[in-house]
Formats: C-alpha cells, sequence, structure tokens
C-alpha cells in the first residue's frame, strides 16, 4: 500500500493498468488516427444515397466501423490523460482525438435527418427488410426520432454548435475546478486544513464538528461570492436545453431528454411521488442521527460526519481482491472467472500517483478490456469502489461478447445496476459476518448512507431540475434568489423539522456538475431502486433470478431499457421496485433503531 504519492513512472506495473492490449505506443496510435480520415471520408460518401434498405445497410455498417475506430482512440486518449494530467504528450493526445470527434460526428450528421426524409410507410417497409435485420432496432429508435429530426442543414448547424453549446458547463467547471480559491480552516484544536472542492466531503466526514462547521461557512461562502456568475452559467445551461428541445418540437428539455433512452416522463414523476410518500422514514433517519451524534440542534455539516466509530481496519489491495471475488460468488463462477481475469490481466490502475485523476472509473472500447481507475487507500470505502466499478466492467465485457458493436453500448438509464447489485451483495456477506453489535451498527449505518444520498437526495436533485427548467419554460428567471428558495424548499421537505437549515447551503446547487447533464441524475435512484430488488433476488431465489440478471446484463443497449430490467424481473414503469427499496431502507431504520 502506497505510504506517499508517487511520480507516475515510478509506480509498480504489477498495480498499474496495461493498456498495451490497445496501443502497444503512441506510434501505433498515431496510426490509427491517420486512418480514421480516409473511413471518414467513406462514411461521409454516403451523403444522398440513404433512400433504399441496400444502401442503409452499406451506410450503417460504414458507420459502425468508424464509430468503433474513433472510440477506441478516444477511450485510449482518455485513459492515458487521467494518468498523470500534467502530462503534456497526453493532453496533446486527447485534444487531438476530441476535436476529431466533433469533426466526425459533423460529418456524417446528414445521414439521421436523410434517412428520417423519408415517409414513415417507406421507412417502415425498409426496417422490415431482411438486409437490415442486424440494425432493426436502430431504425426502430430512429422512426421515434422522426418527428424531431430537422433538415440536414439544421442539422449540421446544430452539430457544429456543439461546443458552443458546453459553453455554460465548461465556464461553472473552469470557476469551480481552477479559479475558486478556499482558506483554510480551523479544526477544534485550533490546527489549519487547506480545504478545496476536491476535500470538501472529507471534512465534512470528520468527527470534529467545529472543523465541519468552520469548512462548512468558508466553502459556502466562496461560491456565495460567486453565486451570480453560476447563476448565470446554469440559466444558460438550462436555456440552452430549452432552445434545443423547442427546435426539435418537444414539449420540454425533460421530454428530450428522457425519449433519447425510451423512458416515459412517468418514470420521473413516479420515482418523486414514490419518495415523497416515503418522506417520513428519512424524517425517522435525521432524527436517529441526530440522537446518535448526542446533538441538540443537527445542521447540515452534521450529516455526512459518521454515526458510528469509523472503521479504522485497513486492507490490503489483495485483501480487497478476495472480498469482492467472495461477495460476486452468487452469480456464479463464469462471473466469477471474469472479475479474476480483471485483476489478473491488469484491468486496473490501483493507487493513487502524483497528477492522477480523483475518484474511480470504469472505461473501455468495444475491442478493449474495460479498465478500472482507482485511487485504493485501504479504507472499506475503497474495497467497495473496487466492487462498485468491477460492476461496470462486468456489464461492458459481457455486453461486448454477446452483442454486435452497433448494440453493445448500453444506455445510461442502466449504467448504474450492475455497480449496485454488487455493492449490495458486499454489504449483505459483510452484515452476514458481523461478530460485534459495533461492527454491525457501523454496516447498517453504510446501507442508510447509500439510501440517502443516492434515492432520497438524488431524488431531490432530480426535483431540483425537474421545477428549474420548468421555471424558465414559463419565462421566469432563474436567479440566485430564485435557485436559492427553491433548493432550500426542497432540503426542509426532503430532510424534515428536525434540521437546522443554515443559510448557506442555498447554494449547494451551484456545486453539483450533474445539473449541467440534463436529467440525468434521476438515474443514480431509480439504478439503485432496480439494483436493490435484483441483489433481494438472486441472494433468495438462487440460479433462477442469476440467469436473469446476466441475461439482462448481457443485452447492452439492444433494447429499450425497461424491457431489459423487465427481463430481469424489475419493472420501473410501475412504483413497486421504487417501494420496494424504501421498504427496505425503514427495515434497516428500524433494526438501527433497535440495535440502540
Amino acid at each position: 500500500m502506497a505510504e506517499e504519492m508517487k511520480e507516475r513512472s515510478m509506480m509498480d506495473p504489477a498495480y498499474t493498468w496495461d493498456l498495451t492490449g490497445m496501443y502497444a505506443d503512441e506510434a501505433a496510435f498515431m496510426d490509427d488516427m491517420a486512418r480514421l480520415d480516409a473511413m471518414t471520408e467513406e462514411t461521409a460518401a454516403f451523403a444522398g444515397t440513404l433512400g433504399d434498405a441496400a444502401h442503409i445497410k452499406a451506410f450503417f455498417d460504414s458507420e459502425t466501423e468508424l464509430l468503433r475506430k474513433l472510440d477506441n482512440l478516444f477511450v485510449y486518449a482518455q485513459l492515458r490523460k487521467s494518468e498523470d494530467l500534467r502530462a503534456e504528450d497526453a493532453k496533446r493526445m486527447f485534444t487531438r482525438v476530441y476535436a476529431k470527434y466533433a469533426s466526425v460526428m459533423q460529418k456524417i450528421a446528414f445521414a439521421e435527418p436523410e434517412i428520417l426524409s423519408l415517409p414513415e410507410e417507406e421507412l417502415r417497409r425498409i426496417a422490415d427488410d431482411p438486409l437490415l435485420s442486424g440494425h432493426r432496432f436502430t431504425i426502430s429508435k430512429l422512426i421515434r426520432r422522426k418527428a424531431h429530426t430537422l433538415s440536414a442543414p439544421e442539422e449540421t448547424l446544430l452539430a457544429g454548435l456543439a461546443e458552443v453549446f458546453a459553453v455554460p458547463s465548461e465556464v461553472s467547471e473552469n470557476l469551480m475546478d481552477a479559479d475558486l480559491v478556499f482558506p483554510d480552516v480551523e479544526d477544534g484544536n485550533g490546527k489549519k486544513h487547506p480545504l478545496s472542492v476536491a476535500n470538501y466531503i472529507l471534512l465534512q466526514n470528520s468527527p470534529d464538528r467545529t472543523l465541519r462547521k468552520n469548512a462548512f461557512d468558508a466553502f459556502y461562502a466562496v461560491y456565495k461570492a460567486h453565486i451570480n456568475t453560476l447563476a448565470a452559467a446554469y440559466s444558460g445551461a438550462v436555456k440552452t436545453e430549452a432552445a434545443v428541445s423547442a427546435a426539435r418540437h418537444y414539449e420540454s428539455s425533460r421530454a428530450m431528454a428522457m425519449a433519447e433512452e425510451i423512458v416515459p416522463e412517468d418514470v420521473y414523476d413516479s420515482l418523486i411521488a414514490s419518495v415523497h410518500q416515503c418522506m417520513p422514514a428519512m424524517h425517522r433517519y435525521v432524527r436517529l442521527r441526530k440522537k446518535m451524534l448526542g446533538l441538540e440542534e443537527l445542521h447540515y455539516y452534521d450529516l455526512y460526519t459518521p454515526l458510528v466509530q469509523e472503521n479504522t481496519k485497513r486492507y490490503s489491495y489483495e485483501e480487497a481482491e478476495k472480498l469482492v471475488l467472495m461477495c460476486v460468488a452468487p452469480l456464479g463462477e463464469e462471473y466469477v472467472r471474469i472479475v479474476r481475469k480483471a485483476f489478473r490481466e491488469r484491468w486496473i490502475d490501483v493507487y493513487p500517483n502524483r497528477g492522477k485523476t480523483n475518484g474511480a472509473f470504469s472505461s473501455g472500447s468495444y475491442d478493449s478490456a474495460p479498465y478500472i481507475l482507482t485511487n485504493f487507500s485501504g479504507t472499506l470505502e475503497s474495497v467497495f469502489t473496487i466492487a462498485h466499478e468491477m460492476g461496470h466492467s462486468l456489464h461492458t465485457w459481457l455486453a461486448n461478447h454477446a452483442q454486435p458493436p452497433q448494440y453493445a453500448q448500453y444506455t445510461l438509464f442502466v449504467a448504474e445496476v450492475a455497480s449496485t447489485v454488487n455493492e449490495n451483495l458486499l454489504s449483505a456477506m459483510l452484515l452476514d459476518g458481523a461478530t460485534s453489535k459495533e461492527e454491525k451498527l457501523a454496516y447498517l449505518n453504510q446501507c442508510m448512507e447509500g439510501f440517502k444520498g443516492t434515492v432520497y437526495r438524488q431524488t431531490m436533485f432530480a426535483e431540483f431540475e425537474k421545477e428549474a427548467h420548468a421555471m424558465a419554460q414559463r419565462g421566469e428567471a432563474l436567479t440566485p434568489q430564485s435557485l436559492g428558495d427553491l433548493y432550500e424548499r426542497l432540503i426542509r421537505e426532503y430532510f424534515g423539522p428536525e434540521l437546522v437549515v443554515d443559510d448557506a447551503v442555498r447554494c449547494e446547487w451551484a456545486r453539483i456538475p450533474h445539473f449541467y447533464r440534463p436529467f440525468y441524475v434521476y438515474k443514480y435512484a431509480t439504478s439503485y431502486c432496480a439494483a436493490t430488488a435484483i441483489s433481494e433476488a438472486v441472494l433468495k431465489d438462487g440460479p433462477k433470478a442469476v440467469g436473469a440478471y446476466l441475461s439482462f446484463l448481457s443485452m447492452g443497449g439492444s433494447a429499450c431499457p425497461l424491457d431489459e430490467l423487465r427481463s430481469a424481473g424489475v419493472d420501473l414503469s410501475t412504483p413497486e421496485p421504487f417501494v420496494r427499496a424504501l421498504t427496505k431502507f425503514d427495515r434497516i431504520l428500524e433494526e438501527a433503531e433497535s440495535m440502540l
């Protein structure tokens, strides 16, 4: 286990990922880059020919290979860049690929409007042609978008404006990641600690309440000083979505976002309604937190600190590997074999090094391993992170090996299911193995925190987005005052009367980067609820549930995501999975209360 931050060149290769399976070196990468232009021109040459099944099939085949090659280049450059954000060669590589990606998408933007210019009856006849059997779902999704697709020149114009549309997000990101300067903050002993966007939540986890309060006040004081800029940036992002959705003849920006994955807006509203129905459980949790912390007043800066003494046990990476392999054993021998392969064949970049991207992710192309980046520190949370990202990677691996490239990529709507199933299996294993009241209470607390952070909090974010976009559509200004009022109201509704709502919390919405990816956060909550149902079925019903779940993972993006989840036994078109998950939260809460 690394005790100090090293330069990338000093890291033990055994604990770094092996990317040579993608490209042996930068020269091989540049050779593929050089081939991309010819492939792009070959695909772009289909312009004006897409009026029959034969030409449409030929175009789809050409486009699939082009995007497959582009994905290899993009993923490799992104992975190399994440190893050390200071490395100029990796930054240049990524910049070139990103520019190439924008160029390619602009050159093939003609295809969708050209195909959809055909009469719908003719489109349906073409879709039924045996020549297009390998692209039938692609055609069906295109037909769904026919009423919302513009002319070829208009689509090309919109594709060319992609970088302009990204400006509000870039303004917010640059302000938060580069320009905001935070003061040092003191703990209860007068010792000063640096404060930043990266370590804010870490300080909020501290058992030192003085440090938590000082960090909270100082952090949001800086945001408040820039709140007009942040509000203008967010307003610009919301208005951009409203303008594009209106241009595409959608009723709202939410309707446009959800149509992309063929998910009805009813699912979004059902989630919010179900959480509101189960709000008393969250209010009980807040009361429990206040009681366990022994506080007369529970403030917002008391919501993250652990309820029980921190698990001080440290795990080696090898111990983490054993725990992950043990917890996924209920998913069968083949699943375990692939997880073992991931550890053995160096899919994982394990330890932090200077300049390395923070956090964790899973990323790969159709032709590569689904690589995992972590910053393993030996904590139990680090073990959970390995299990979480391994879920993503196994989802990708199984889909890539079961589907052709055009259907391998699963939608974001189901992207967090596999990762959360793995976390649930790990939690269940640890709870079963707990040998003391304190240990069991610690694991129960971790489960409750998962529900609080992923179901309740992400649903609150989803409700904020829904209301903010609706305000803009009604012509109301998104100002620091109106956004702050909205956010404060939701905080009070979700956390209840036992929480003292400090004025600074009115600025918290400004630090949530996912709001610049409209109507994304609700998927964390829906995935968590789906994963809760699946993991409980796996542990209760065994092989039958496992078979259905692995079949779901192998579907990739070959069907509508709601249909894919139905195949795994979860129907998100009804409130049942939401209520079922929240009922589990109530049971966990009740068990924790009884132990106290």
